[in-house]
């Protein structure tokens, strides 16, 4: 079992301030949850029940054999089958799925309608996962989801130690989810937006029924799981393809096009796709260094007959691929409109607009600006780069990296470097899967020729980037979910 640091990362002794920067909270609480500072230390012993499950987040290569949807089935029958009569939109994509997950449900909240939304992984607090009209699960209601499925764990955890030593009951991941949607159920949400955590066909969301069934984008990632090529991976996206449910698609890539179109077609499930059905044009922000200031997106959607255009919505959320992700979010919400959901040109405008989605391009200072980004593969290297270039205009770029094992380093890097006048090397330290600082400086340096510092500790690495700092110039933090969690906990530290 790997030693779970983020457990001690989001944990502190009873009463004492929180390592994320938040007091243990002071409302009202739950009968059986008077003291506040009985809720914090009842969080903990939820955590440590969490952290000592079998987590495929933190694994160095993840078991992917393992994952079976037998066991999920199993837990949430036990559990009083919280996921059905939920309308549900069932998000997956190798990138975009946590952005068009979010904004999708900032769209239906603005609507009027209880709005669930599953996310992962999470940046702070493992309450961020499960959110309902924009806000996080409580504490005190993350203490009694696992109060809940505490007995029904433990005696699967009973059966399958007694069935076969290669068994093991429900996973962190497994778990989490079934939380999430006895949480939804719990709150009686009138749609919920189910984000895959890894793959699709056999993730632990893929239990749902849903109203449409949503593909953000193919791209290679987690290729030892799901394929060395984007065609296995596209077929492994398009598991959660459910028989004449409808399917919205922003796939354009030729070959995972094609798989995509004919899982649709043995399923029987009618198909709405990005560039065919329905288009985009995107209009960036710039100067952002100095001000705020929104992309604006035209949106075109005509299938069958039914035709839905909005010209000029303002676009929180920055970048090109953003603007393809809120138009696979406006398609998919064309689905449910069919289905029988109200949704005004208001609450689409309301929706975009007011989204806001940590560590995605997000610029959390200005003087210098400072963006923290969670990019972990090329594509995603690819349009925070893009993003760099057209909406800031700066004196110099400065770069903190890490990075994740079985990640394409080089790839990644050699995007990168040539777009940064100053680079730092680091790690993250609340996940085992860090590549070493060293390793990454190597591989920079047999692509440029040039040497690189590498810092072991990301404190350190950030204090020496903040040094080299102009108020003039852009920081850029990228490389990891991971990463972005810690240099945001010193940003928090700083205001």
């Amino acid at each position: 079992m790997l030693e779970h640091d983020s457990y001690r990362r989001e944990t502190s002794s009873a009463g004492q301030p929180h390592p994320d920067g938040q007091a243990p909270a002071r409302k009202a609480l739950p009968p059986g949850l008077a003291d506040p500072h009985a809720c914090s230390a009842r969080r903990e012993v939820a955590l440590r029940f969490l952290y000592d499950r079998i987590d495929y987040e933190r694994f160095v290569s993840l078991p992917f054999r393992d994952l079976k949807l037998e066991r999920m089935h199993e837990l949430l029958a036990r559990l009083g089958n919280p996921q059905q009569d939920m309308p549900i939109v069932h998000v997956a994509g190798t990138k975009g799925k946590g952005s068009t997950a979010v904004m999708t449900g900032a769209v239906l909240t603005a609507a009027g309608y209880r709005t669930g939304v599953f996310t992962s992984p999470h940046l702070e607090r493992i309450e961020e996962r499960t959110a309902i009209n924009g806000r996080s699960c409580s504490e005190e209601e993350f203490v009694e989801l696992v109060d809940r499925l505490r007995p029904a764990v433990e005696a699967m955890d009973r059966e399958a130690s007694g069935s076969s030593p290669a068994d093991c009951g429900p996973t962190y991941f497994e778990i989490t989810t079934a939380m999430a949607l006895c949480h939804f159920a719990r709150r009686q949400v009138q749609a919920a937006v189910l984000e895959v955590g890894l793959g699709g066909r056999l993730d632990s969301t893929n239990v749902c029924l849903p109203q449409v069934c949503v593909i953000t984008s193919i791209s290679l990632d987690h290729t030892k799981q799901l394929g060395n090529t984007v065609e296995s991976i596209a077929r492994e996206k398009a598991g959660i393809v459910k028989p004449g449910i409808p399917v919205v698609s922003g796939v354009t890539g030729g070959g995972p096009r094609e798989v995509i179109r004919e899982v649709c077609r043995r399923q029987g499930s009618r198909l709405t796709e990005l560039e065919t059905d329905f288009q985009f044009q995107y209009q960036p922000p710039r100067g952002l260094e100095s001000s705020p200031a929104m992309g604006v997106l035209d949106f075109q959607y005509l299938v069958a007959g039914r035709e839905h255009r909005y010209d000029g919505l303002a676009l929180r959320l920055l970048g090109q691929h953003q603007a393809a992700n809120a138009a696979v979010a406006l398609a998919a919400l064309a689905e449910l409109q069919e289905r029988g959901f109200q949704i005004p040109p208001s609450a689409i405008r309301e929706g975009l607009a007011g989204v806001s989605w940590p560590a995605r391009v997000e610029l959390v200072a200005r003087r210098p600006a400072i963006v923290v980004d969670a990019a972990h593969n090329r594509a995603s290297v690819e349009a925070l780069v893009r993003v760099l270039g057209e909406s800031f205009s700066v004196r110099r770029r400065l770069l903190v990296f890490a990075t994740t094992q079985e990640k394409d380093i080089r790839g990644m890097l050699a995007i990168l470097l040539p777009q940064f006048e100053v680079v730092i090397f680091t790690r993250y330290l609340n996940n085992p899967r860090a590549v070493p600082p060293q390793e990454l400086a190597a591989v920079a340096e047999e692509l440029t020729g040039r040497a690189y510092p590498a810092v072991a500790d990301p404190v350190e690495a950030w204090q020496d980037v903040l040094g080299a700092a102009s108020p003039d110039d852009l920081v850029c933090v990228t490389g990891s979910f991971f990463l972005a969690a810690e240099i945001r906990r010193q940003l928090h530290n700083l205001t």
